[in-house]
């Protein structure tokens, strides 16, 4: 994305550790680089869904391979396995796809044949070569050279929130990663492809107001927050005085990974309608907040997320018990956000659910005239 269009909120970034890591088992192996390739050809080691693209630059990669080929030591890899025995790559994707790229002979990074840089920081031996040139003996050293790898296994529960806090401790990347990238790399299915499918719309890049998508997955963790937000009433965390954002999406995004057809073109129908309606009736600066300097209004530029969490909620719950009063105006969006018991809910302790609780009544009363009942 070219510029961060979507507020953080820091009452949000709490993480969390939980008794599911006791339950994480994990054993050494060392794979050669012939048996690395030959699992990710044959689909038993997998990359997660839309992870992030090959980032090495030509130098970086050449500079791995010719570590290798001097026989030095290289980090270790980590794998975690999946329920059907495959193998899931959670860091050293970078290393992995270095490898099978040269031995197959194209660079990921343009597409092009890929020959070790030819600068004096690599080996003369193989300085500028591609795989095919190298000697029998180079060859059979890279295929048969090996790489140790850290295998991770979640017993129980079955749901990964132990994997989850794997990935948020152990990711060695040039960058770290956020909550929504590990949720992509962790809860890969169907609901996972949807917040893809979704994050892609017309009208919700319009409401955010840019068109390329971000890449750290900002936006993409708020449609999970569309979700998530709108079925708290009906799920256990209503009833506890505080959330974890952070573990509440994940258990959300668990709960629905696989979803039917069914599910996830009904999911798909209710985001669409809702940022539609949304759209329309309030406007582009709709799940923004707004300053009075005399008697203009100053719009924020960024998108709140606990705004939209209140709004889209309040939005959902009124069009599936009050539907006949699915209407609403900008001046009213406009009384939301000046009222003050909103804006005490939306400012302060934010995963309180006594104040998620208080955001989402008001909106739905402010803007649709309907009581939310909690019981």
């Amino acid at each position: 994305m070219g510029r961060d269009i979507i507020d953080t909120i820091n009452s949000e970034k709490e993480s969390y550790s939980d008794d599911s890591l006791f339950n994480i088992t994990s054993f050494g192996t060392d794979l050669s680089y012939r048996e690395i390739v030959t699992m990710y050809e044959d689909g038993d080691l997998e990359k997660p869904e839309l992870q992030r693209k090959y980032v090495w630059t030509k130098k970086e990669a050449s500079r791995f391979i010719d570590s290798v080929l001097l026989g030095l030591p290289v980090p270790s890899i980590f794998l975690a396995k999946t329920e059907d025995d495959k193998r899931l790559i959670v860091d050293g994707y970078q290393r992995i796809m270095t490898m099978y790229d040269y031995m197959n002979g194209i660079f990921s990074g343009d597409n092009k044949v890929f020959k070790l840089a030819n600068t004096k920081e690599i080996n003369s031996n193989w300085r500028g070569k591609a795989f095919s040139e190298l000697t029998d003996e180079q060859k059979r050293r890279i295929r048969t050279s090996p790489i140790h790898a850290i295998i991770f296994e979640q017993k129980i529960p079955k749901n990964d929130t132990g994997m989850y806090q794997i990935f948020e401790r152990i990711n060695t990347g040039g960058r770290t990663l956020k909550p929504q990238e590990i949720r992509n790399c962790v809860y890969h299915g169907s609901f996972n492809k949807l917040l893809f499918e979704l994050n892609r719309e017309e009208v919700w890049r319009n409401v955010l107001g840019s068109n390329q998508e971000d890449s750290r997955m900002a936006d993409v963790e708020l449609v999970l927050r569309f979700f998530a937000f709108s079925d708290i009433i009906s799920r256990d965390e209503i009833h506890q005085n505080q959330i974890i954002l952070s573990k509440f999406l994940n258990d959300y995004m668990n709960d629905f990974r696989n979803l039917t057809e069914l599910e996830y073109n009904r999911k798909k129908e209710i985001f669409i309608n809702t940022i539609n309606f949304l759209h329309t009736t309030i406007g582009l600066n709709v799940f923004r907040t707004l300053k009075r300097k005399e008697q203009d209004i100053i719009w924020a530029k960024k998108v709140n997320p606990v705004v939209f969490d209140a709004v889209c909620s309040a939005s959902v719950y009124v069009n599936e018990k009050h539907s006949d009063k699915l209407t609403t105006t900008l001046d009213k969006y406009i009384e939301l956000l000046e009222d003050e018991t909103f804006k005490e809910a939306t400012t302060n302790r934010t995963t309180n659910t006594k104040h998620i609780k208080n955001r989402v009544s008001r909106a739905a009363i402010i803007l649709y005239g309907v009581e939310i009942c909690y019981e």
